[in-house]
């Protein structure tokens, strides 16, 4: 089936891995291409509780649709473990969303190895070497990988030097990856704005700050970033090597 033909008839019958899905934006990724027919394979590493009861909900409107899959990404060998464990259960794989992320500030003076390692390795290293592993699998299915960026990939955000300069790289691997997989494998990337303030709590002057520099005036939600995910794989055919910021607008006047 060419890859044309494949856009145009929705994703049932096709296998998508979602890292970090078990929470937030990977939840809301993993319900929309559930929703459009997809076989879902919900990655975790810790969020168990949450991992399982996304998957019992997706079985449960479609039975043997989804199921869970652990592996701590900073280890190489259990990269290669979870992909293969996806197809051994899928018997394919077409789909990859590296959406798993570490997020936290690191004010110069303060930055040491493990934050490097932590920041660079779950926002750049973890998605090249997951996209290596999953390359044959993919390849046979002319399929997808997206990426989920950052918008501070481009603009830096204050104290998280780390973090942004790894959003950056992955940004420049989304390009390169849609260069050299070229023309079986399209790569493509999003850059989220302001779509779910942090966990850890920030301030009501903060967050204002944040909406006065949004030209729609309001955040964003995570179905946003699923529905892009759900056009770049279902119906941008002809897409590849490109990176959509859906951030209300946030990055063109900021």
């Amino acid at each position: 089936m060419s890859n044309d033909r494949q856009q145009n008839d929705g994703l049932t019958g096709r296998c998508v891995l979602i890292t970090g899905a078990a929470r937030r934006v990977g939840n809301a990724i993993a319900r929309r291409l559930h929703a459009a027919g997809a076989t879902v394979a919900v990655h975790y590493r810790r969020s168990a509780t949450e991992a399982r009861q996304l998957a019992d909900e997706l079985n449960a409107g479609r039975p043997d649709s989804a199921t869970v899959f652990k592996a701590d990404l900073a280890q190489a060998a259990q990269i290669t473990s979870l992909v293969e464990a996806v197809t051994d259960w899928s018997g394919r794989l077409d789909v990859l969303v590296n959406n798993a992320s570490s997020f936290y500030p690191t004010p110069i003076g303060s930055i040491d190895e493990k934050q490097w390692d932590d920041l660079v390795g779950s926002n750049l290293k973890a998605p090249l070497f997951l996209s290596q592993a999953a390359t044959p699998h993919i390849r046979k299915q002319c399929g997808v990988i997206i990426n989920i960026v950052d918008i501070h990939a481009k603009r830096p955000l204050h104290n998280h030097p780390v973090y942004g300069a790894a959003k950056a790289g992955l940004a420049m691997l989304t390009r390169s990856l849609a260069k050299d997989l070229a023309p079986e494998i399209r790569v493509n990337g999003i850059a989220p704005g302001a779509i779910l303030w942090p966990e850890d709590g920030m301030t009501d002057a903060a967050r204002q700050s944040i909406l006065r520099q949004i030209p729609l005036g309001r955040p964003g939600e995570p179905d946003d970033i699923a529905t892009c995910a759900l056009y770049l794989i279902r119906d941008a055919s002809y897409v590849t090597g490109q990176i959509i910021a859906v951030d209300g607008g946030r990055s063109i006047g900021w």
